[in-house]
């Protein structure tokens, strides 16, 4: 795939994968991008997964003909990018790596060696010349490790971003340019892997903001080329952790059925009063990080779930968790809990999220002892008020 008529993708596709990095889920795998960059000079950006060492350097070779590498620009140093610089080194030894002062610490760690002899080490608006491409690094720390750079191509305005504004899939033809077809994935992936940075990725927004940006190379996920400004909005979004949506979602377990109910009841109720947007989920069965991806994505939480065992119902322990980790805020949040005897779900649940930013409580909590009655189906219809109107 040629990007621009001197930059080329050699990344690769992992249609097997699973899990990626063992946990989160990947039905339509997942893609390991690997640039290059010809010029007078030549610069590879970098490496891919250790399982795909032969395809990938099958492919650098194929483009290269009968040159040879200049640079091997290392951005980001968890092994889906990393795993190969050693491959990389003994076909091409000659190639001087390009990286940050951490990165080439972590490099020892993984390799036993930091190629003293064969290195650069760049900061904040360091440049390399390759002839015609200007390059012009910047430090991107806890983007989403502290050793990430990102670079940027002032001759065809290109944004190599390491792990920004990557999504989880192999890359297919169908979805190249497709927003709509990016940005689920790409919201899971960001709240997943990036979403307790979000500091950190204001800061380099702002670094970048003087610059003008007519493509994106991320590091997984397909190069974005039309429509720059809206994915920059979806990352200024995200990581100043505001709502893409004003709506409801309804995160629940069910032991044997009663809380259900009353959850699918507060939707219906909500929907009778007008709000265009209620999403239902159960923890026990839905994927853990697409439940995450949606808290973010809308303005308001209902919990719902079970005293269980003087705690709460494990699934929901760890969504708090995984919210709370990754820096929750600016959100309405609502409780419904049940129990038969010695109810504690409600308290158990604001302490978790009390220690959050800017959450809204609800006035209402709804209490379900055992199953609705008379009482709890009126503190659902004041809760479903009291939603509609914030």
């Amino acid at each position: 795939m040629t990007i621009t008529s001197d930059i080329h993708y050699v990344g690769v596709n992992d249609n097997i994968i699973d899990l990626f990095e063992g946990m989160y889920m990947v039905p339509n795998g997942m893609a390991y991008n690997s640039y290059v960059i010809i010029d007078e000079k030549i610069a590879v950006m970098d490496t891919v997964d250790e399982c795909f060492a032969k395809e990938w350097l099958g492919k650098i070779q194929e483009v290269l003909g009968k040159r040879k590498p200049d640079y091997l620009i290392i951005q980001h140093m968890e092994p889906d990018h990393s795993a190969n610089i050693l491959n990389f080194m003994r076909q091409y030894p000659d190639t001087t790596l390009i990286a940050s002062v951490k990165a080439f610490t972590i490099m020892k760690n993984f390799f036993g060696t930091d190629f003293v002899e064969n290195r650069i080490l760049v900061e904040d608006e360091d440049k390399i010349s390759l002839g015609k491409h200007k390059l012009i690094f910047f430090t991107a720390p806890m983007v989403h490790w502290p050793e990430v750079i990102v670079t940027y191509d002032s001759t065809d305005k290109v944004l190599f971003s390491a792990d920004a504004f990557g999504k989880f899939g192999a890359i297919s033809e169908e979805e190249n340019g497709c927003f709509d077809k990016w940005l689920d994935e790409a919201r899971r992936y960001y709240f997943g892997i990036v979403g307790k940075y979000g500091l950190w990725v204001q800061k380099l927004i702002h670094k970048l903001s003087d610059y003008d940006i007519r493509a994106i190379c991320p590091l997984h996920g397909p190069v974005l080329t039309e429509n720059i400004a809206v994915y920059i909005k979806c990352y200024q979004t995200w990581s100043a952790y505001e709502p893409e949506e004003d709506g409801v979602l309804i995160a629940y377990t069910s032991v044997y059925g009663n809380t259900r109910k009353a959850v699918y009841l507060l939707e219906e109720k909500l929907k009778e009063k007008g709000c265009k947007t209620v999403v239902v989920r159960d923890l026990a069965r839905t994927d853990m990080t697409k439940v995450v991806a949606d808290a973010y994505r809308y303005s308001k939480l209902v919990l719902a779930t079970t005293t269980y065992n003087a705690e709460i119902f494990p699934p929901m322990r760890e969504f708090i968790s995984s919210l709370t980790e990754r820096n929750f805020c600016n959100r309405m949040v609502a409780f419904i809990e049940n129990g038969s005897w010695a109810i504690v779900a409600a308290k158990i649940m604001r302490e978790k999220l009390e220690r959050c930013k800017n959450i809204d409580f609800a006035d209402t909590v709804v209490r379900i002892t055992s199953t609705l009655n008379e009482e709890s189906l009126s503190a659902l219809e004041k809760l479903a008020e009291e939603l509609k109107r914030e």
